[in-house]
C-alpha cells in the first residue's frame, strides 16, 4: 500500500483540514513549491497537519503519463515519483466511484471538457471540501471553494 490512510474525521481544527488537490498541485508541491500561491500553499500545510489530503485517483495517471510524455521531468521512474509524492503527504487515494463518475458528466460545459479535471472536480465535491487549483475555469465554479 502506497499511501498512509486518512485519520477518522472529527472536528476540524484547521480551517482546510481535508482538501482535494489537482494534479499539477501534486506536481509541483514536490518540484517546485514556488508556483503555489501563499494560500495554497498554507491549506496543504494545514490538510497535511488536519485530516488530510485526498487525491483523485486519476491525477496519479495523469502523472505518469505526463512523466511518459516528458511533460514533467524527474529523475526517477514514475512509480517512485507518485510514490514520493503520496508518502510525501498525509494523503488518502480516492477512487472513481459511481456517485463522482456520475458528478462528473452533469458539471456545467463551463468546466474543462479534460476528464481527468471532471473528475478531480467531482471528487471534491461529492467529498465536500475544497479544491486546491490553479485551474481557472475550474476557481470559476460555484460549485466548490477553491483555494488558489
Amino acid at each position: 500500500m502506497f499511501y498512509r490512510p486518512s485519520k477518522k474525521l472529527g472536528p476540524r481544527q484547521n480551517k482546510h483540514t481535508m482538501v482535494v488537490v489537482d494534479t499539477h498541485i501534486l506536481i509541483w508541491d514536490v518540484l517546485a513549491p514556488q508556483r503555489l500561491s501563499k494560500p495554497a500553499a498554507q491549506a496543504l500545510i494545514e490538510a497535511n497537519q488536519g485530516d488530510g489530503i485526498l487525491i483523485s485517483d486519476i491525477s496519479l495517471w495523469e502523472i505518469a503519463m505526463f512523466i511518459q510524455k516528458g511533460r514533467v521531468q524527474v529523475d526517477t521512474d514514475c512509480l517512485s515519483f507518485i510514490t514520493l509524492i503520496l508518502q510525501a503527504n498525509y494523503s488518502q487515494v480516492r477512487p472513481i466511484t459511481p456517485q463522482t463518475a456520475a458528478l462528473s458528466v452533469q458539471l456545467p460545459d463551463s468546466i474543462n471538457n479534460d476528464p481527468a479535471d471532471r473528475l478531480i472536480l467531482a471528487t471534491a465535491v461529492a467529498e465536500n471540501v475544497a479544491l486546491i487549483t490553479a485551474d481557472r475555469n475550474m476557481r470559476a465554479s460555484n460549485l466548490i471553494h477553491t483555494i488558489w
